[in-house]
């Protein structure tokens, strides 16, 4: 598992490096399929004892993850989606809001409009990278809620 550190700081200035200190070298190597599925966030953001906000509902985080995703828009290939980063990522650009009871809960044209820009864009990537890439895009579709048949897939 390969963790990315993100302070106050870094998250304050947009500071991307160190994301790119990770995620550059596997792009020259050409080792990204190595590490599918495998990197995680780690983010120490302050906040104010009475701030109930979770971390995806603060401006300044949410748009260190807009920056981030600009920059490795095929990033929830290599995200653990197990370790609930895939959900923590989306709703960094998705608009939702947190139920106590149910969790995150997005706004569904916004999910949608996500997840078919997420599968455009990812089956390209994957196909570029002699990836397969069918399974493992109906796999996280599903992980929102999505059943995408085979036939589409066709279309691409």
């Amino acid at each position: 598992m390969t963790t990315i550190a993100l302070n106050a700081d870094l998250i304050n200035t947009l500071d991307l490096a160190p994301a790119q200190t990770v995620v550059d070298p596997l792009l020259q190597q050409r080792k990204l399929i190595a590490y599918e599925q495998q990197l995680q966030f780690r983010i120490d953001y302050p906040q104010a004892s009475d701030d109930p906000r979770e971390l995806p509902e603060i401006p300044e985080v949410r748009l260190w993850f807009i920056r981030l995703d600009a920059l490795y828009p095929w990033l929830p290939f290599l995200l653990d989606w197990k370790a609930g980063e895939l959900t923590r990522y989306t709703a960094m650009l998705v608009p939702h809001q947190f139920h106590p009871k149910e969790g995150i809960q997005y706004n569904p044209e916004a999910l949608e409009i996500f997840v078919m820009h997420k599968i455009f864009l990812l089956a390209d990537w994957m196909q570029q990278q002699g990836i397969e890439g069918q399974s493992r895009l109906k796999a996280m579709t599903q992980m929102f809620g999505y059943e995408i048949d085979d036939a589409f897939f066709e279309l691409l």
